[in-house]
């Protein structure tokens, strides 16, 4: 039976992960009846990329109930900016509609709290698309552990680096201004805690963080000239910024690629005179770029935890501890801007006593490793009956992974440590 889907944030997210999809691969079993966004312009967009939908109708935010009534769709996707998730996740909740979310579910452990007591009283469900699960890496991994290769987890180490384009493209970006995006602990370091929380099984309960802002803002070390409201296009002083040079020659640049928006030309706005090149120096910036932090789960098990947004390639280190053995894992993301050669990811495999073993694992073409296009087909063709474990990621999963994160940032500006149930209650 084919499933009516409205959209809430037209972004570039939306068209390439959801409405393209829909439309060419799962036209069967799904179809795209609203779109709903501040800005006229991406309805606009949007529609030229597929005429097909140039029929459906168009809203703005005020008009979602507007929305609900003329188009009668089942579930409700939100891929808008992360601050505006928790509104629209709740307005379909309130009418009774299934929802998809991108992650992160919202900004702040109390607006999780406002999605799952909603949710206690809809008939609707939450789904949070977290696409990092569904790496052939990372589902092997949880494989491992559910056969006991391990035993029981007691310990992980995971240290995330995100390179210097990819890092600093976030401090261009809406991102850099914790009221809209919770901060990096939260956009970015959700997923990583997401999956620590899915592989090991255990709720996180305690977080003690440091964290700062080391490279970018008026303070960084490498910043040509103190001056806000600077632009990469049109600054004077860009071929002086190292991050600036290391990405552009003089005669081409490399367009910023939002989630949100799209590729955008900087020296003509596309959408809402929004642009993705302000000065990763600007006082404005409020998050910070280096994390460290150990989180205490409720079973016993401690994860110690970094991520830096400023690093010479990308990619993580992952260890996971048990009373059994130990796996570990490396990889290094985005291979066409990492500056060596790589190996293809592996697992190895080490049992407490006994021969280490490596894992070559199948590896699938697709966005997030391979993830996406299977993360797709139990959205829209349902979960994979022949997959014996659970995947699809609900209100909870989605809860304490912004949790955790909120958990992080406030451990660092307070000095504490942070107990979950109170970021949550």
């Amino acid at each position: 039976m084919k499933k009516k889907y409205a959209i809430c944030g037209v972004s570039n997210r939306a068209i390439s992960m959801f409405i393209g999809p829909m439309l060419k691969t799962f036209s069967s079993t799904a179809e795209v009846v609203g779109l709903l966004d501040v800005d006229p312009r991406r309805h606009e967009v949007c529609k030229s990329k597929f005429p097909e939908l140039s029929h459906v109708g168009e809203y703005g935010p005020e008009d979602f109930s507007r929305m609900v009534s003329e188009t009668k769709p089942d579930v409700i996707i939100v891929t808008g900016r992360d601050d505006t998730h928790a509104g629209y996740i709740v307005q379909a909740l309130e009418h009774d509609l299934d929802v998809l979310t991108e992650k992160p579910m919202a900004t702040t452990g109390k607006d999780c709290r406002r999605i799952m007591d909603a949710e206690a009283k809809s008939k609707g469900k939450v789904t949070v698309t977290f696409n990092y699960r569904y790496s052939p890496i990372h589902t092997r991994i949880k494989e491992m552990i559910l056969e006991g290769k391990i035993g029981r987890v007691t310990s992980i180490d995971l240290n995330w680096y995100i390179d210097t384009y990819h890092g600093a493209s976030y401090f261009k970006r809406w991102n850099r201004i914790r009221e809209i995006s919770g901060g990096l602990s939260i956009h970015k370091s959700s997923h990583h805690f997401d999956l620590v929380n899915w592989w090991i099984d255990q709720t996180p309960v305690e977080v003690f963080a440091f964290g700062a802002l080391n490279y970018y803002g008026p303070e960084g070390e490498l910043n040509p000239k103190k001056e806000d409201g600077r632009f990469c296009s049109t600054c004077e002083v860009k071929r002086d910024c190292d991050y600036y040079s290391r990405w552009n020659t003089r005669s081409q640049s490399m367009n910023v690629k939002d989630d949100h928006l799209g590729t955008v030309q900087t020296d003509k706005p596309a959408y809402s005179q929004y642009r993705p090149d302000a000065c990763i120096y600007d006082s404005e910036i409020n998050i910070e770029d280096t994390y460290t932090a150990t989180v205490k789960y409720d079973r016993g098990a401690l994860l110690s935890y970094s991520v830096n947004f400023s690093t010479p390639y990308e990619g993580y280190r992952l260890a996971i501890n048990g009373t059994k053995g130990r796996i570990e894992t490396v990889e290094y993301h985005m291979l066409d801007r990492v500056p060596f050669p790589t190996e293809v990811q592996t697992i190895d495999y080490f049992p407490l006593f006994g021969s280490k073993e490596t894992i070559h694992v199948v590896h699938r073409e697709g966005g997030h490793g391979g993830g996406d296009p299977v993360l797709l087909e139990d959205l829209f063709l349902g979960p994979d009956p022949k997959r014996g474990y659970s995947i699809l990621s609900g209100s909870r999963d989605g809860a304490y992974s912004v949790g955790t994160g909120e958990a992080v940032w406030r451990s660092v500006k307070e000095n504490r440590p942070i107990r979950l149930e109170d970021v949550l209650q």
